[in-house]
């Protein structure tokens, strides 16, 4: 069994440090410098990654290929399969001409881009993370709002920014379990603990939004009915993570925000409506349909059934093969590799069915359906090779251990950690685009490394999961599905990429902050 190491180079931290980030220097510098798109950065970074792991950790070339292999399948299914059935329920409104009726119905409540966005990329958006996650409301939102006239840059900007609040509650509380599964810690503290942190932040994310949108001066006309979407999904937030768990948290706080909203919008009137209650409920029917599978795939007692279609398999090769070592873990233990197919439950499955059955309403034959079949296949093409290439760099750097040596090095902080605690999860989440896997990947190392600072670990693994969302907007696989979703030009990808970084980075900071304050400052209100 091959045991990792965290400092290979001189038994030095900061050095090692400094080589184990070679692949992320190489992703930033190929996008936000030289402007490549997504594709070519992630497979360089994949290169990279591979160069280190075994000319600089050590790892041998079999069970390099097999971590390859394996963040790649994960890449392309359970992620890559959202997207896919996302994109494919909006082409399937689109070839049918519904979707121009459902455009002129949000157009009826208000011709307003500002509240438009907050309604679908906020509202709507965090009500599918909640219900599914894993990259299916940036691929729906984002292509809704162009579809509504947004450019496509814009519109996956705007929809990357707004994602952020409901991550950590996301696919029915699943990154907060995952927390609470790798940490041994109580799930309740652990949703009270997030909840603490992401409202505030919450609180304020709609208005930073117009904001980015429009200026100030864009603010101020909407400010009431930003403010009171933020009260809303705020306060709900923190009072269902705290008082009930993290499984309903973006359902409710989301349905909250989509209600007030609806009231403001309805008080500020809109323009006739010109088409009849028929046609309108005809050209929601997919989303419609959406919404009702992804709850029907979230109940316990149908996931529990759907799960029994499950394959598990132990990769090949790499299962159990690597020991992952202390500090990161409590003692030696072998990291194990299992890839479920979760072809049934997945929620991937859930979309295809609401766009199946969405083809069949909207009127659509055999023939018109392959046929978007194969041009969302098509369209996808490169997106899907970044997925794959982006999870097996990610799961590589993590079963070399370079991950966990950047881990340490954030750990190394002292009285600092507090602030650098959300900076670890954040950086988790921009490797492995999931606030789930980065839980699973830094949620003992955030333990561990409190213990021994005289921290609360609870707060520190909270801090993880709250500052994970933050890297969300900036991860590759997050990108890709946004650009995607967006028809978005591939030179626009490093763009994009250049733009949300400093917000997430700002945002991140700010739980720093909130995370600094609740340790030092006010640590009876911690959980």
């Amino acid at each position: 069994m091959w045991q990792q190491t965290y400092t290979p180079i001189g038994n030095s931290l900061p050095l090692s440090a400094l080589v184990a980030a070679i692949p992320i220097f190489t992703l930033l510098i190929l996008l936000g410098v030289m402007r490549k798109p997504s594709w070519i950065a992630s497979l360089a970074g994949l290169a990279a990654a591979a160069l280190v792991a075994a000319g600089v950790y050590g790892m041998p070339l079999g069970l390099l290929a097999g971590t390859v292999t394996y963040g790649a399948a994960f890449g392309l299914f359970p992620i890559g399969w959202v997207v896919f059935s996302a994109i494919l329920l909006y082409h399937v409104t689109l070839e049918s001409g519904k979707f121009e009726v459902l455009k002129d119905s949000i157009g009826h409540l208000t011709a307003d881009p500002r509240l438009q966005a907050l309604l679908i990329a906020f509202a709507f958006g965090a009500f599918i993370e909640g219900a599914a996650g894993f990259g299916t409301p940036v691929a729906v939102a984002a292509a809704m709002l162009t579809g509504l006239g947004f450019e496509p840059f814009y519109a996956a900007s705007i929809c990357l920014l707004a994602n952020t609040a409901p991550v950590a509650f996301g696919s029915i509380g699943i990154p907060v379990t995952t927390l609470a599964v790798t940490t041994g810690l109580p799930l309740d503290r652990l949703s009270a603990g997030v909840g603490r942190i992401c409202a505030p932040v919450s609180l304020f994310v709609p208005a930073y939004l117009i904001l980015v949108m429009g200026g100030w001066k864009g603010l101020r006309s909407v400010l009431p009915a930003a403010a009171m979407c933020g009260a809303a999904f705020a306060s709900t937030q923190f009072l269902v993570s705290n008082y009930m768990g993290p499984q309903l948290t973006d359902i409710l706080a989301s349905l909250a925000a989509m209600v007030t909203l609806l009231i403001v919008i309805r008080r500020r009137g809109g323009p006739p409506q010109k088409h009849s209650g028929r046609e309108i409920a005809l050209a929601w029917a997919p989303y419609l349909l959406l919404v009702m599978f992804v709850l029907l795939w979230g109940y316990p007692p149908l996931q529990a059934q759907l799960n029994a279609f499950n394959i598990r398999v132990n990769w090949p090769g790499l299962h159990n093969a690597i020991q992952r070592m202390p500090p990161v873990v409590a003692k030696a233990t072998p990291y194990g590799a299992v890839y479920n197919f979760t072809w049934l439950s997945a929620s991937g499955t859930a979309c295809l069915l609401a766009a199946i059955l969405g083809a069949m309403v909207a009127g659509l034959s055999i023939g018109q359906f392959g046929r978007v079949v194969r041009h969302t296949a098509r369209q996808l093409a490169l997106a899907e090779l970044t997925l794959a290439a982006v999870l097996a760099l990610a799961f590589l750097m993590n079963y070399s251990g370079a991950t966990a040596t950047l881990g340490l090095a954030f750990a190394a902080t002292g009285t600092l950690f507090p602030f650098f605690s959300p900076l670890l999860g954040w950086l988790g989440v921009f490797l492995t685009g999931s606030d789930t896997s980065a839980n699973a990947l830094f949620g003992t190392l955030q333990v561990v490394t409190a213990e021994k600072l005289g921290q609360n670990p609870v707060l520190m693994a909270a801090a993880n999961s709250a500052g994970g969302v933050m890297g969300k907007m900036i991860s590759l696989t997050s990108i890709a599905v946004a650009a995607a979703a967006t028809s978005m030009k591939r030179e626009d990808e490093g763009r994009l990429f250049r733009f949300t970084l400093r917000h997430s980075i700002f945002l991140a900071s700010a739980i720093g902050v909130l995370v600094m304050f609740y340790a030092y400052v006010a640590p009876a209100w911690a959980p």
